[in-house]
């Protein structure tokens, strides 16, 4: 148990991914921790419960910064010991990504090889592509065998189920006896002028932070929603091992595989915090092109077409922000893990850890992750806290 923890007072507003790993983390090492939710313990109004919670920073390297890719290459295996330490078990595979495209795609997924073959190059921490004929696909993902001659396998990667998670992670909770305030919503400097009953207060609430993100940090990096749209299937016929992505002319398109025959497929990324339900378009594009990859999906059952807004800052990148002042409660804003929630949180979840523990982070140096304060927006280590 570390003892700059042992004792400390922490409110953590928003039980959605990050404030669940928060509370969960401090608590064990023996922190005093209240939770504030305005949503209930189900997690309903969380990005993270749609999410596919795919863990694919080589995959995620065609499309996002260095600094994401090196954190989520970090959080592979911290995933695995943070899930060992859980009462309550959580389905994890590190089976890899599969890409697959059809013949007349066949362009675009030579730009992406060559893409990531780059990204390697950059980064020796990246397990290199592995290029498929039509035997080593049949032995590697027999299922779409008759319909693809040709795939790239992504080793290392991996997937987890996020809603189990959540789940897991709420049985933490109430093992740790934290105090969790469902349904209440308050605003962390509520929370922060009540010197006497926090140290610190930790903003997790995501697009719920919007004011306050936009009041306390650069005002250039005005937090945003960005929209995706997700099927959840049951497909009994359908027997992938790993998440597959098909390289698509609008999108990649990934499908998901979970336990006992369930498949999260998603693609969609628009700029908009429109919260209403999924577009014909959407789901006649994502449903059709999962056909083409396995006839069994023909017969699959829609068990939930889901939307949500990721928050994302302006730049795409996730951010720490922390204030420390004599007469209130110390304040940490965690926030724009944008589509990367699942695949980075670990590292963030470590780097909020050494910053709330010793007033800097040699992990968020290393990993590229910004950390500014009250008075700068320089990197941390820049400006490291006195």
């Amino acid at each position: 148990m570390s003892s700059s923890f042992t004792n400390v007072k922490y409110a953590i507003v928003g039980a959605g991914l990050m404030g669940r790993l928060l509370a969960v983390a401090l608590a064990k090492r023996g922190a005093r921790v209240e939770l504030f939710e305005k949503g209930g313990s189900d997690a309903l109004q969380s990005p993270a419960r749609i999410a596919a919670a795919m863990l694919a920073p080589l995959a995620e390297s065609a499309i996002t910064e260095d600094n994401v890719v090196r954190m989520g290459i970090y959080s592979l295996p911290r995933w695995k010991q943070l899930i060992s330490e859980l009462a309550k078990p959580v389905y994890f595979q590190q089976d890899g990504t599969l890409i697959l495209w059809h013949r007349q795609d066949t362009s675009d997924a030579e730009r992406f090889a060559s893409h990531l073959e780059s990204n390697c190059d950059r980064n020796t921490a990246l397990s290199r592509p592995v290029h498929l004929d039509s035997q080593s696909l049949a032995d590697i993902e027999p299922a779409v065998a008759d319909r693809f001659a040709q795939g790239l396998y992504l080793p290392n990667e991996g997937q987890l189920d996020n809603r189990q998670l959540l789940e897991a992670l709420l049985v933490e909770l109430n093992l740790l006896k934290v105090s969790c305030h469902w349904h209440e919503a308050i605003e962390p400097d509520q929370l922060r002028k009540d010197q006497n009953r926090f140290d610190w207060v930790i903003d997790c609430r995501g697009l719920g932070a919007k004011d306050s993100w936009k009041s306390s940090s650069d005002s250039s990096k005005d937090l945003r929603g960005v929209r995706g749209e997700v099927i959840r299937l049951y497909a009994p016929e359908v027997k992938l091992r790993r998440p597959t992505r098909l390289i698509h002319p609008r999108y990649p398109i990934y499908i998901a595989p979970k336990e006992d025959d369930i498949y999260v497929v998603g693609a969609t990324e628009i700029e908009s915090e429109d919260l209403s339900p999924m577009s014909v378009r959407s789901a006649m594009e994502l449903l059709s092109a999962i056909y083409t990859v396995h006839s069994g999906f023909a017969e699959a059952r829609i068990l939930e077409m889901a939307t949500q807004c990721r928050p994302t800052l302006k730049d795409n990148l996730p951010e720490i922000f922390f204030d420390q002042k004599t007469n209130e409660a110390g304040l940490m804003m965690i926030n724009g893990l944008y589509r990367h929630g699942f695949m980075i949180s670990p590292a963030i979840l470590d780097c909020a850890l050494e910053v709330l523990s010793a007033g800097t982070s040699a992990t968020a140096m290393s990993l590229g992750l910004q950390i500014t304060t009250a008075t700068a927006t320089a990197p941390l280590e820049v400006n490291a806290c006195a």
